[in-house]
């Protein structure tokens, strides 16, 4: 049986989806966690919408702004 990856775009998107409902979650704007992450609000918006790429840093400075966990695990 063959498992096929799901697409970049794909992952991208959900990575995206996970961040804005954690962020609404916690009440802040795009403006306010860019703020607290260190990028400009712009660019917060294209991490959501999954038309830019994060870092491994990126992922950890937003979970810790947002006081989630970050987990980098294979499965």
């Amino acid at each position: 049986m063959v498992i096929l990856a799901p697409d970049m775009e794909d992952i991208k998107k959900r990575v995206g989806q996970q961040i804005r409902d954690a962020r609404k979650a916690k009440g802040l704007t795009l403006k306010e966690l860019g703020e607290k992450v260190g990028v400009a609000e712009s660019t917060f918006s294209l991490y959501e919408s999954g038309k830019q790429n994060l870092t491994i840093e990126t992922l950890q400075k937003i979970a810790e702004a947002l006081g989630v966990e970050f987990d980098p695990t294979f499965k």
